[in-house]
């Protein structure tokens, strides 16, 4: 018997209301309807139907109910309006990630969270006292990726149905801290998005996205935690040119735009300059003197022990019995492509559950 909260799971995860989905099977409406409430069996042929089209197969929709994240403690980072059928998409996407990190964390002893709760203090003090504690001091942050999943964040990537979003991060349980990243923005862009949702899971842990501010105190958070104003103004006391601020923003991994917002704001150039670089920098049809791509340790080490064990992604994705699109999906442009028996990557604590 088909489990309604799981074909809910998918048809969210598709974007689809309820009516878009009976379109798809050839259905009427209120027979969805009334499965999905409990009412009615679902016909077997529209099950069959709802493998065809979604690629999940029969044993999925059979198995219990998902933990879905909480809607009331999502954090979510949107380039325009968000819809109801992108949120549940992206909210589907993070059941799905549930599902993976529980499997791999029965298998790997992953960090533990050292993610601070402040309150009562403004961003930049918040992004000072998080570096302070982790120990990091002024200097810049050589990779944000890497930083988040070494203080036990679980870092996944947005799936193509969301890829509209930025990026989106939450608390499950109230223990453990999950980012989303569009991995398909710009590396600059994604560093800074990582680091607007560490400050959601530092500042805003019980009130996610209804505090009307936690937009602009994760994004003053952000600038902060990138650019420590004492580094900052030290690097650059006066701002000589547009090709200055495209050479200087490689110290601290952020947009050149980013770079030009946060010197204007300490006051190290003219609001006429601020607004003819900001004019210069949209004119150009790419971000300048772009840096590479940040990518996990963690992911990297975790799918070559896999793989030397015999146990391909593929594998996974038939003990879960979630498509492997999906799997490839939240790993898209977070894990490193490895050469087979390449060595891993020693940087990230990672071990075997149950090694000594």
């Amino acid at each position: 018997m088909p489990n309604p909260d799981r074909i809910e799971l998918v048809r969210r995860r598709l974007g689809l209301t309820k009516s878009g989905l009976a379109d798809r099977l050839k259905i009427d409406r209120k027979v969805l309807q009334r499965f999905e409430s409990g009412e009615f069996g679902f016909p077997d042929p529209s099950l069959d139907a709802l493998c065809r089209e979604t690629g999940y197969p029969r044993a999925f929709f059979e198995k219990g109910t998902f933990e879905f994240p909480s809607a009331h403690g999502v954090s979510f980072r949107s380039l325009r309006s968000l819809t109801a059928g992108t949120r549940d998409a992206a909210l589907a996407a993070g059941a799905l990630a549930f599902e993976f990190d529980d499997w791999i964390a029965a298998r790997y002893a992953l960090p533990a969270h050292q993610i601070p709760q402040i309150e009562q203090q403004s961003p930049e003090q918040a992004a000072a006292f998080v570096r302070a504690k982790w120990g990091i001091g002024e200097r810049p942050i050589g990779n944000m990726l890497n930083l988040l999943e070494s203080k036990g964040v679980r870092v996944f990537s947005l799936a193509e149905e969301t890829r509209h979003l930025d990026a989106y991060s939450f608390w499950r349980d109230d223990k453990q801290p999950y980012v989303f990243l569009n991995t398909l923005k710009t590396a600059e862009r994604t560093r800074f998005d990582a680091a607007h949702e560490l400050g959601h899971l530092v500042m805003h842990r019980h009130s996610g996205s209804t505090n009307p501010s936690a937009e602009n105190e994760a994004n003053a958070f952000a600038s902060a935690f990138l650019m420590p104003p004492a580094d900052l103004l030290a690097e650059i006391p006066r701002v000589r040119s547009l090709e200055q601020i495209i050479e200087k923003k490689t110290r601290w991994g952020v947009s050149a735009s980013a770079l030009c917002y946060a010197l204007n704001k300490h006051e190290r150039m003219t609001e006429w300059n601020y607004r003819g670089y900001n004019v210069s920098l949209a004119q150009m049809k790419s971000e300048p003197n772009a840096l590479p791509r940040e990518t996990s340790q963690i992911w990297t080490k975790i799918l070559t022990d896999l793989w030397r064990q015999g146990i391909p992604l593929s594998r996974v994705s038939d003990e879960l019995l979630i498509p492997e699109w999906e799997l490839n999906a939240l790993l898209f442009g977070i894990a490193s492509t490895q050469a087979p028996g390449a060595p891993p990557p020693a940087a990230a604590p990672l071990r075997l559950v149950g090694d000594a």
